[in-house]
């Protein structure tokens, strides 16, 4: 099975102010910690505990954390091929990822794929982060939404499906792939920028419920 890599950070939120959305805080201010994380399915959006990881907060519950989206993870190698367009150093955790890996395609990562972090956490990538405005004002980029969109470099979120912990240093494993073959990064380029893919991405296993409906609302309305 391909795709063996590690875990290089483990980043937690320290809450910020947030001008840019009526919450008035954001987590997405993440930073690495250097101790043992345990990692549980958090429950639904709006009632559960938000994040996956114990001791990480999220506070726009409307549109982060919950089930589906209970883990976030951008790989090193894409935040390097940013700093060159950028000609500025990204640190670890900076796009408010919880998991920054090394060594795993995670854009290229199959929906409803299964990933072994360490002896007993077992994660699945859902769907790629859609970029908001609150990223917009962390990144202090003009038009960074666009610019971030059109990269097709989103990261993923995961959903836990096996309790345990994670720690920097710990391998990442690919443990099973389906064959339906649909990676995050086409997901996310059907979802923004080619709509003509859609019919195919609704239809595969392992895709948000909300999200499956939301497409499939889209694809029902007169063209």
């Amino acid at each position: 099975m391909p795709g063996v890599g590690r875990i290089v950070s483990v980043n937690l939120a320290v809450p910020e102010p947030n001008p840019a959305k009526g919450v008035g805080v954001t987590g997405i201010n993440k930073q690495p910690v250097d101790h043992l994380v345990t990692v549980r399915a958090p429950g639904p959006k709006t009632t559960g505990l938000g994040s996956g990881l114990v001791g990480d907060q999220i506070f726009d519950i409307d549109h982060h954390g919950g089930d589906d989206q209970a883990v976030y993870a951008y790989a090193r190698e894409d935040y390097d091929w940013w700093q060159a367009r950028l000609s500025r150093r990204l640190a670890n955790g900076l796009f408010g990822e919880n998991l920054t890996t090394e060594g795993i395609d995670v854009n290229g990562a199959v929906i409803g794929e299964r990933w072994r972090i360490g002896p007993r956490l077992v994660l699945q990538p859902t769907f790629g982060r859609i970029p908001c405005v609150t990223f917009q004002r962390k990144m202090g980029e003009p038009r960074w939404v666009k610019t971030f969109a059109r990269a097709n470099r989103p990261g993923a979120y995961l959903r836990v499906l096996e309790q345990g912990e994670v720690w920097a240093g710990d391998p990442v494993t690919v443990e099973d792939r389906p064959a339906h073959g649909v990676t995050i990064a086409q997901a996310f380029r059907a979802y923004l920028t080619e709509p003509a893919l859609l019919p195919e991405l609704v239809q595969i296993p392992g895709l948000p419920d909300d999200l499956r409906q939301t497409l499939a609302e889209r694809l029902s309305q007169p063209r």
